[in-house]
């Protein structure tokens, strides 16, 4: 194995845990949300804002990138991958550390300002890790390490529910007013900045070209980048509207019933879903022999389908097997082609949400729970098509993806308004239209080409 191949594989095992950590502290809000809205006392549509002003940032954080790579040529490919991530990391556990002093003051506008700067991190993470990862190897297999990465990803939202979970609404259960999360979010600063200073240490590949800085608008000539642009704004916000939204729904007694507690088990097998899909989809994306593929796919839904059973009972994963069946369907049907797999994914998504919306019961709980199978691929396969060809302009297409994590900020919050107005089953109809959208970009909006 060659020594460049050995670096690769360093650098990309150390990111990994940098995955990890945005996804364990995204999901978070879906528990701060029902924490929150409890102790404050708010509307569906108030304690919306806290994707609102989390997903915000990543809008302004981006345009502001954006900005400066038109103005003056893309400043990671001045930088470093290496730095964007320090950076990154700092910011982040800025954001994490107000959250003491806005629990201190029981301030609510505190707390979404405390969210704005992690966002702001996050960002910044984003747009250095996301095209770092799709470069550390050839063009074929991008997709694949993408999911991966992001596999871990999904392995910090699942867990994130069940922990924080036990933490605000069980641990610290006691604590006066909003200071149940004082103790973790210190906890997480202190880690973003223990990272940063790690991620300073360690050795990584250095992919930088001055010479290559252009300024301009040359990214927005890509026909796929533009198209992709919506496609994320539409798939994160249906993932995080549904995300946001479903303790609320589980709490709805045709629905389950449940305690926030109980529900928050639910929430962390949505998200769940998405890291079973994201490991199926390196594998699936990968250039790896078909009968590899064969063997490997249906393991890991095997293993799924035990730990699922081992922690919460067999009885509910034997509901999920049927669902874990349907998606190695969906992937066959995909047949190792990332555009391919998206339509048809997001296809089964539209079929679960109809279902959702026209029933109660079990029916209605679990469609919606294992939608987070098929969310897996959608942002991996959607990034890595987005900037294909775009050489250069790479990092500033990076940059106006990560923009369009703008859709976790407004559709929510017009969940929220539609569960306000309509009641919280009729508001999943909103993430419906996400669904149509991205499978048009499976279908024919990934194609690559510029406006004349």
């Amino acid at each position: 194995m060659s020594d460049q191949s050995n670096t690769y594989r360093t650098a990309f095992i150390n990111l990994t845990f940098l995955f990890f950590m945005w996804g364990f502290m995204t999901a978070l809000n879906d528990i701060l949300i029902p924490y929150l809205r409890g102790a404050f006392d708010l509307t569906h549509t108030k304690a919306m804002l806290i994707q609102f002003a989390f997903f915000t940032s990543y809008f302004i954080g981006s345009l502001v990138y954006f900005i400066i790579s038109v103005l003056k040529g893309d400043p990671i490919n001045k930088i470093g991958y290496k730095k964007g991530i320090v950076i990154g990391l700092v910011i982040s556990g800025i954001g994490a550390l107000l959250f003491y002093p806005a629990a201190q003051f029981q301030m609510y506008g505190f707390f979404l300002s405390a969210l704005f700067v992690l966002g702001l991190g996050f960002t910044l993470l984003q747009i250095a890790a996301n095209p770092y990862v799709a470069i550390l190897g050839s063009d074929e297999s991008a997709s694949s390490r993408l999911n991966l990465a992001q596999g871990f990803n999904s392995l910090g939202t699942t867990i994130a529910p069940v922990l924080g979970g036990f933490l605000i609404f069980t641990f610290f259960s006691e604590s006066a007013g909003s200071d149940a999360v004082k103790i973790p979010y210190l906890v997480f600063a202190t880690i973003f900045f223990m990272m940063a200073v790690a991620f300073r240490f360690i050795p990584l590949p250095r992919f930088t070209n001055p010479d290559e800085v252009a300024p301009g608008f040359g990214a927005l000539k890509y026909k796929q980048l533009i198209f992709g642009m919506i496609a994320i704004f539409m798939y994160v916000g249906g993932e995080v509207s549904i995300g946001s939204m479903l303790i609320s729904y589980l709490n709805l007694p045709e629905i389950g019933g449940f305690t926030d507690s109980e529900a928050s088990v639910y929430v962390s097998i949505y998200w769940g879903g998405q890291m079973i899909g994201r490991f199926l989809g390196a594998v699936s994306l990968s250039n790896s022999k078909k009968w590899v593929k064969l063997l490997i796919m249906p393991s890991i839904s095997i293993l799924a389908f035990v730990i699922l059973g081992l922690t919460t009972g067999f009885e509910s994963a034997m509901i999920y097997l049927i669902f874990l069946a349907i998606n190695l369907v969906g992937f066959y049907i995909g047949n190792s082609l990332p555009h391919r797999t998206l339509y048809v994914f997001a296809g089964i998504n539209i079929i679960f949400l109809v279902l959702a919306l026209n029933s109660t019961g079990s029916i209605a709980l679990w469609t919606i729970i294992a939608m987070g199978l098929f969310n897996s691929i959608m942002w991996s396969n959607i990034f890595t098509l987005a900037i294909s060809g775009l050489g250069k302009y790479t990092s500033q297409g990076s940059s106006l993806l990560v923009m369009m994590i703008l859709g976790g900020a407004l559709l929510p919050l017009a969940m929220g308004v539609v569960a306000d107005s309509f009641g919280v089953h009729l508001s999943f109809i909103v993430p419906v239209f996400s669904y149509l959208y991205i499978a048009f970009y499976g279908l024919h909006g990934y194609k690559p080409g510029k406006f004349a």
